[in-house]
């Protein structure tokens, strides 16, 4: 391993629709806790809405002006005292939200779901995140990554692909579903991609973006693409001999995307709703009760859940990194953060060493 520098760069947000560079010092970790260098740190839309612009947070979930970045990846250039599995030199992909580990949800492995306000922090919310040239963080947190992966894979399991899986399996996707995917973001796109591994017989994708409609096609994620508006529904059940989709999915947060997805779900079909923020209304008996429909709510996922996707992904030769469209130096982090908020590209990722040259 090359000698850790006293000092690193990293990335702070204001909240007025900028990114900028300070200097740290790198920290030393303490029991139970490891230094990575990082290697792929990707943006999230959810920075975007609820930091990079205003910071919408409040109270102990509010942003607390630390080093940015929650979709970390990195590799172990210090161990401390008490650590019990990873050592130095190992790569691994860090689950965003570093719980108490002893309250039920964390118990259950949804730390994102922590009910401890003095112990619960995210990654780049409420302690300093991956948009840096080192991380601190928990042995608890990390997650092994293959060596078939690279880091900016392992960066979008952190968080978009990781919550995308946890949606789909409560939904259950298989060869006997069409699917369609509101919103084709980050997000959207991670919902395509496992979609297609999972079997899925037909996948619907709705935007108002031409170059993320351009890209799902592009990917092979999509086998059809609507550009958003008022005869979604009827063009959705046109694709589907007129019955609608066996599985609705919706990253948008949109109030009449996540109508679409419900109206044009056929009898007996499933919604997730993935996408944050926003409101919906509809009908309940006519759109829910009459047809039998379920509506689930998803928010990230589970540690153990995090580990079997990546064990999938390998299985499945799926790189989330086929997502990427834009790789930045640190030094360019306000590049990235500003394209991300344009929403005219697909992921954006912060890129060190090997990474950034791939």
């Amino acid at each position: 391993m090359a000698t850790i520098p006293t000092t690193m760069q990293g990335a702070l947000l204001p909240g007025n629709s900028t990114a900028e560079l300070k200097e740290f010092p790198v920290p030393e970790p303490g029991h139970g806790e490891v230094l990575l260098r990082m290697k792929a740190s990707t943006i999230c839309g959810s920075d975007i809405r609820c930091i990079y612009h205003e910071h919408l947070g409040k109270g102990p979930e509010g942003y607390q002006d630390v080093i940015a970045g929650h979709e970390p990846c990195g590799q172990i250039v210090k161990v401390g005292p008490g650590c019990r599995r990873f050592r130095e030199g190992d790569r691994v992909i860090v689950y965003h939200i570093s719980g108490c580990g002893v309250c039920n949800d964390c118990r259950r492995g949804y730390m994102i779901s922590c009910t401890s306000e003095k112990y619960r922090r995210a990654y780049g919310w409420q302690r300093d995140g991956g948009m840096a040239d080192y991380l601190l963080a928990e042995e608890k947190d990390l997650v092994h990554l293959p060596d078939e992966l690279s880091y900016v894979d392992g960066a979008q399991v952190a968080c978009g692909f990781g919550t995308v899986y946890e949606g789909l399996e409560k939904i259950g996707i298989s060869g006997n579903d069409a699917v369609l995917i509101t919103g084709l973001g980050p997000v959207g796109l991670a919902t395509g991609a496992l979609c297609r591994k999972l079997g899925a017989n037909k996948i619907i994708g709705i935007d108002v973006i031409k170059e993320r409609m351009d890209l799902a096609l592009e990917l092979g994620l999509c086998d059809e693409v609507l550009p958003a508006g008022p005869d979604n529904v009827e063009e959705v059940r046109r694709l589907t001999g007129g019955h609608g989709v066996e599985r609705a999915v919706d990253c948008s947060a949109n109030a009449a995307a996540r109508a679409t997805a419900i109206r044009a779900t056929r009898k007996w079909g499933r919604i997730v709703f993935i996408g944050e923020g926003g409101t919906v209304e509809f009908n309940p008996s006519p759109d829910i009760i009459h047809d039998q429909k379920t509506i689930y709510g998803s928010w990230v996922t589970s540690i153990w859940r995090m580990e079997e996707l990546v064990e999938r992904l390998v299985r499945w030769n799926l790189h989330p990194a086929d997502l990427v469209t834009h790789r930045f130096a640190l030094s360019q982090v306000a590049d990235a953060y500003a394209l991300m908020a344009s929403g005219r590209c697909g992921k954006v990722a912060i890129c060190f060493d090997e990474e950034l040259r791939s």
